[in-house]
Parts: structure tokens; C-alpha cells; sequence
């Protein structure tokens, strides 16, 4: 497993750090990201947030920058992010909107790195999937 690279392509429309997604981590039928426009099998080809009308004809890079921020569809995955795994999206997009992307790259880089090997902390599961820690 290689370390996961912190760059702007990898944060999806909705907030989420593709890098840092165990579907994106994982080594068999690795996820490309929300970014990446493929015709594999995985949930992002579902997503209602990635295939929004707004954001697939290139009108919006993030979800709030949308005139319907924070839509019911983002709220509830904003809830259940937030229960199951301690991250707000809404919040990361307002970061993004008040501190601009490349410093929420600098925070998430810093947020997401393993202290022991370097890897990346999978926000599914807690931990590094490279040294487990």
C-alpha cells in the first residue's frame, strides 16, 4: 500500500477527502475518486451528490457554492458522517469556502497522516490501513 497523495482532485463535490476513503485506499477494485469520470462498478457512479445536475454540468466545483446549500441530500450524508465517523462534510466546505483549498489540503494532510508511518488514516476505519495504527 502506497501513501496517499493530499491534492485538490481528490476532494469530491460533497467535502469528502476521497484520500483518505477506504473504497479510494483499498488495492482490489480501488475507487478512482469522485473527480475521476469512469464506467467501473463503484458507489460514486451511484452518488446523487456527484451526479447532481448543478455540479455534472460543470456549473459548481463544490457543494457550497450552490444556491441550494446545504440541500437535504448533503445534510443527511453531513448526518451520517457525523455519527459513524467524527467528520462533518458541511464543515469542510465551509473550510474550503472561508480558508480556500489548498490550505484545507495543508489541514487535511496534517489531520490524515500517520504519526508512525506516513500512510494515510482511513476515515472509515480509524486508523492507518498501512501499520494499523
Amino acid at each position: 500500500m502506497t501513501k496517499t497523495k493530499f491534492k485538490t482532485s481528490l476532494i469530491a463535490p460533497c467535502g469528502i477527502n476521497c484520500g483518505t476513503c477506504s473504497a479510494y485506499l483499498r488495492v482490489k477494485d480501488k475507487c478512482p475518486g469522485c473527480r475521476e469520470r469512469t464506467n467501473m462498478k463503484v458507489s460514486v457512479s451511484r452518488c446523487r451528490i456527484k451526479n447532481c445536475v448543478v455540479f455534472s454540468e460543470g456549473k459548481i466545483k463544490y457543494c457550497s457554492s450552490c444556491e441550494s446549500f446545504a440541500c437535504r441530500r448533503l445534510r443527511e450524508l453531513d448526518k451520517r458522517y457525523r455519527t459513524k465517523y467524527n467528520m462533518s462534510l458541511i464543515d469542510n466546505l465551509n473550510s474550503i469556502r472561508e480558508t480556500g483549498i489548498r490550505e484545507f489540503i495543508r489541514t487535511e494532510k496534517i489531520k490524515w497522516s500517520c504519526s508512525k508511518c506516513g500512510g494515510t488514516i482511513c476515515v472509515h476505519r480509524g486508523h492507518c490501513l498501512q501499520c494499523g495504527v
